[in-house]
């Protein structure tokens, strides 16, 4: 600051001395005068004294802002004085309460732990500026861009959601749906198994048990004018004095009564007539609910009575005020529109609910007399009455409404005798000659000679019925039939099922050359008079034929029908549907006629054919299928398929000359084909030409070698017994075929069978270079080491395949099976549940894991399994197993039927399901699981593979296979 004051002061100086009165000042001279106001002596500024502009600051332009003075805040106040606000709520109610709360709300939480890595602090950092119109501007901005990007992944998000939130409750389901199968066993429980149920014994005390409910005793009008009369007025009651009445509020005028001179006061005289006035006022006020008070006339809706009435009744179990409702109801409609006859009825049937039978009648015979010509009334006044009161009110009814058919089929109906019926009805169609329904009522009673004169006269009195000719055409003689149905034909020319019938009834009596005429002028007629012909109405109606047995009206209408309303492009694809369809529904002849058509107008589709004959193989005969065979290789000559169906048709059937012979032509169409030289070669070896099949291979070797007819020729050495020829095969077709796994692992197993393990060893690992990714070689090999006892070399061998197939089940099947049989149970379980990690949707892993838990969590286990292979049969046979286990024998059955159903080539099953029928079901039922395996032919299997590839069980049939994997089954489940 010094240094300040001495810079400025020579310019002080300076100053002074520049204005040319500094010397004269110093030297004594006059005083020297202040200079003059520059506003002196000029002309006043005009804004003086006028009000300031808006948005004008003082001091502003000058820079003297931010300060403020106590007259701007008012005067200083201690921070426990009380706010102005007298009702401030606590917490609020002192100036340093307030001044903290505001201090709270103005001040951030930028603490750490209101931090977040990925969105920042929690709240808004510049929540305490000030929201400017650019600022709305912006945030509407950013909120329809948040709206237009929120509605793009709309669908697909929800979807997710709905998703996961359907698998959320399929893992966790509410304890509802844990309870659903024991609350459904319910049922199963019977009424004494019911009453034996002990009574659960109530805990409560006595006090709790029984308690006093407050006891009100009506007093006496004696005892109000008798304490008026005293002057007491009492405001609460002593309980000494025996009293339980408050007088209190006597004094008050009844509420909305119209009799304020309830009690005269002084005079303690208490008026009680009036009390009975203001009862009368409150129930009148009630009433009001229903009528109105102005006109008197219901304001009840007369057309939604029923809807109210159908509301209550059906509730009704014992509350009296809800059928007093609907009796209120009811009269005040019966009384506004007496005429209306569900009024009466469901006034009837609501006292009949409640018990009151005759008050019901009562009022259906006064609907009756109020609207006579309502055949609903007539019919119900009829039901509630007894028998031959019944009779008479029927009587009554006709005379009312002699054209009524319904009261015509009641009084029927009521009649016991059927002389008494006859009569009723003949009577009826005196009256009313045009019911169809009258009529057959009255045909049904009628012996057939009598019937078939009353369908006469029928037919003429309804000519437009087709049911009543039908009928009489079924009863009268083939050439009356045929004028019946032409008189019906010339009276009915739309109706599609006089032309069908005709056409049976001409097959019925053989005149199957004018069924397809009949059908064929059917439809050219019924187009000539505009009608629409519907394809799928006309095959149901074949069906219907078909079920019948008239087998050529139904093969003609197929055949007409078939081709109408299909494009050209879909004609096959619909047709085979269509006679699917007709297989499914018992339609055998139809399917048969349908691809009979597909075959004359697809003759050289071989897919068609291959239909047609699997259909013929499946429901028809051996002689049907040979047939379509035989005609099918006529035009698709190159399909091997059809070929080797026909060649097995006549092997089964014995007749291997035949076969032999259809093989040969199956040659000259199909030179050098690997499937018919190994069928060929399976046709000698099954019927024992082990020379013949020899030579069979030796000719494929040289004209179509393959590594299959290798192998086949391997084999048919080895089973044989030619050890060693079958190794010199085997090394030769390795040369060709090293990179085939089927010939390593025939000759590790030969070299087994030779017990010679290290030739074995070194085969299978020479395979697995050349075929790293075959499994069944990994496994073979990790047999061989667990076998000769080098468990810890088994085990590294499937690590090792793991690692080079990852996500094969089969694999982590065989490490677990591994640890399990050596007695390693805790590792085998760890095993496990890898394994269910890497291959979650594996059924043989699922179906493993159920039986490695212990008893009580297999269930669990089981439907933890279900939900993941729902459709597996590996998992539905560990689910009939573990059924089998509990002794449910029913359940296990329809298990063990589910999983052969779903994969009828799994051998293991069927030798599952006939070891259990062995032990629970009948002969029958044994038979009939032998039978469907056999027509199954199942191919795979662990267990079923291991023997039906067996050396030694090379010629055995399917049946024998089954008998055998069945006896070596344990159920140690």
């Amino acid at each position: 600051m010094a240094s300040t004051g001495a810079k400025q002061a020579p310019k002080i100086v300076s100053k002074t001395s520049a204005g040319g009165t500094g010397a004269a000042g110093a030297s004594g001279g006059p005083p020297i005068m202040p200079l003059a106001s520059p506003l002196m002596g000029k002309k006043k500024k005009p804004f003086l004294g006028m009000p300031a502009p808006l948005g004008y600051v003082p001091g502003l332009g000058r820079g003297a802002t931010g300060f403020t003075t106590r007259s701007d805040i008012g005067p200083a106040r201690d921070a426990n004085d009380p706010v102005d606000d007298r009702h401030a709520p606590p917490g609020k109610r002192t100036v340093g309460d307030q001044m903290k709360k505001n201090q709270d709300d103005d001040d951030e939480d930028l603490n750490d732990t209101n931090y977040d890595e990925f969105n920042g602090y929690a709240g808004s950092l510049f929540s305490s500026g000030p929201y400017e119109k650019d600022d709305e501007e912006a945030d509407a901005i950013y909120a329809a861009l948040d709206k237009r990007m929120d509605e793009r992944r709309k669908e697909r998000r929800e979807l997710r959601e709905k998703e996961e939130i359907e698998k959320y409750r399929m893992e966790r389901p509410k304890i509802q749906q844990q309870f659903s199968d024991l609350k459904r066993k319910l049922a199963e429980v019977s009424e004494e198994e019911w009453l034996s149920i002990p009574e659960v014994g109530d805990a409560r005390n006595k006090r709790q048990r029984n308690p006093r409910y407050e006891k009100l005793t009506p007093v006496p009008d004696s005892f109000f004018s008798k304490h008026l009369q005293s002057g007491e007025n009492h405001t609460s009651v002593d309980p000494l004095q025996g009293s339980c009445l408050n007088l209190g509020g006597l004094n008050t005028p009844y509420p909305g009564s119209m009799t304020p001179g309830l009690m005269t006061p002084g005079t303690g005289e208490l008026d009680m007539r009036k009390i009975g006035q203001a009862r009368n006022t409150l129930m009148d006020m009630r009433l009001s609910q229903v009528s109105d008070s102005v006109s008197g006339q219901t304001v009840v809706d007369p057309k939604g009575y029923l809807t109210d009435l159908n509301s209550m009744i059906p509730t009704y179990g014992g509350d009296i005020s809800d059928i007093k409702k609907a009796r209120l109801l009811l009269k005040s409609v019966r009384e506004t529109n007496p005429h209306h006859p569900p009024a009466w009825i469901a006034s009837a049937r609501l006292e009949e609910v409640t018990g009151k039978l005759q008050v019901a009648r009562n009022l259906i015979m006064k609907g009756t007399e109020m609207c006579p010509k309502s055949e609903d009334v007539w019919l119900e006044a009829a039901r509630l009455q007894p028998g031959d009161t019944a009779k008479a009110v029927v009587a009554q009814a006709v005379r009312h409404l002699p054209q009524s058919v319904r009261i015509y089929i009641r009084a029927a109906e009521l009649e016991t005798d059927v002389r008494a019926k006859k009569r009723v009805l003949r009577k009826a169609l005196e009256n009313v000659s045009k019911s169809v329904r009258l009529w057959k009522t009255a045909v049904e009673l009628e012996e057939p000679e009598d019937a078939r004169i009353m369908l006469s006269r029928a037919v003429e009195c309804c000519p437009t019925s087709v049911e009543l000719w039908l009928a009489l055409a079924r009863l009268e003689t083939y050439e009356n039939a045929r004028r019946v149905l032409n008189k019906a034909r010339e009276n009915i020319p739309t109706d599609r099922h006089i032309w069908i019938t005709a056409a049976k009834l001409e097959e019925a009596n053989g005149n199957t050359q004018m069924v397809d005429k009949i059908i064929d002028r059917a439809i050219t007629s019924l187009r000539a008079n505009g009608v629409e012909i519907n394809r799928e109405q006309w095959i149901q109606d074949a069906e219907e034929c078909d079920k019948a047995g008239s087998v050529a009206t139904c093969q003609a209408v197929i055949r007409a029908v078939i081709g109408i309303g299909i494009e050209e492009e879909d004609r096959k694809h619909t047709w085979m549907e269509d006679a699917e369809s007709c297989v499914a529904h018992g339609a055998l002849e139809c399917a048969r006629a349908i691809y009979a058509h597909a075959l004359q107008v697809f003759p050289s589709k071989k897919s068609v054919w291959l239909r047609a004959a699997y259909f013929e193989k499946n429901h028809g005969t051996r002689e049907s299928l040979e047939a379509l065979l035989q005609r099918a290789v006529a035009h698709c000559p190159k399909a091997e398929v059809l070929w080797l169906m026909g060649a097995k048709s006549k092997w089964l059937a014995e007749d291997v000359p035949a076969a032999r012979s259809i093989l040969a032509l199956a040659f000259q169409a199909n030179p050098n084909s690997e499937e018919i030289w190994l069928a060929a070669v399976k046709l000698e070896s099954e019927n024992n030409e082990y020379e013949r099949a020899r030579r069979l291979l030796a000719k494929a070797r040289s004209s179509a070698p393959t590594a299959r007819v290798f192998m086949k020729s391997v084999k048919l050495e080895w089973v044989l017994g030619n050890i060693e020829a079958a190794q010199e095969l085997c090394t030769e077709a390795l040369k060709h075929y090293e990179d085939f796994p089927k010939l390593w692992m025939m000759r590790g197993q030969i070299e087994e069978q030779c017990e010679n393990m290290d030739k074995a060893r070194e085969a299978y690992n020479q395979g697995l270079k050349k075929c790293p990714h075959s499994v069944p070689l990994w496994l073979l090999l990790s047999h061989l080491e667990e076998r000769v006892g080098q468990l810890t070399r088994a085990r590294a061998i499937l690590e090792k395949a793991r690692l080079k197939n990852p996500q094969t089940a089969e694999l982590w099947l065989e490490s677990v099976r591994l640890e399990y049989r050596a007695g390693l149970k805790n590792i085998a379980n760890t095993l496990m549940a890898k394994a269910l990690q890497e291959c979650p949707n594996s059924g043989i892993l699922w179906a493993e894991a159920v039986f490695l838990e212990a008893r009580p969590q297999r269930k669990t286990k089981s439907v933890d399994a279900l939900k993941k292979c729902e459709h597996d049969a590996h998992v539905l046979l560990a689910v009939a197993k573990l059924f089998w286990s509990e002794r449910k024998i029913t359940k296990a059955r329809e298990w063990f039927l589910r999983t052969v159903k779903i994969e009828p080539d799994l051998g293991d099953a069927w030798a599952f399901f006939y070891k259990f029928e062995l032990q629970h079901g009948t002969e029958e039922q044994q038979e009939e699981v032998r039978k469907r395996c056999e027509n199954a032919e199942p191919r795979h299997g662990e267990l079923w593979c291991a023997e039906s590839k067996h050396v030694l069980n090379w010629q055995k049939k399917t049946g024998e296979i089954l008998a055998q994997v069945a006896s070596k089954i344990k159920n140690t489940f």
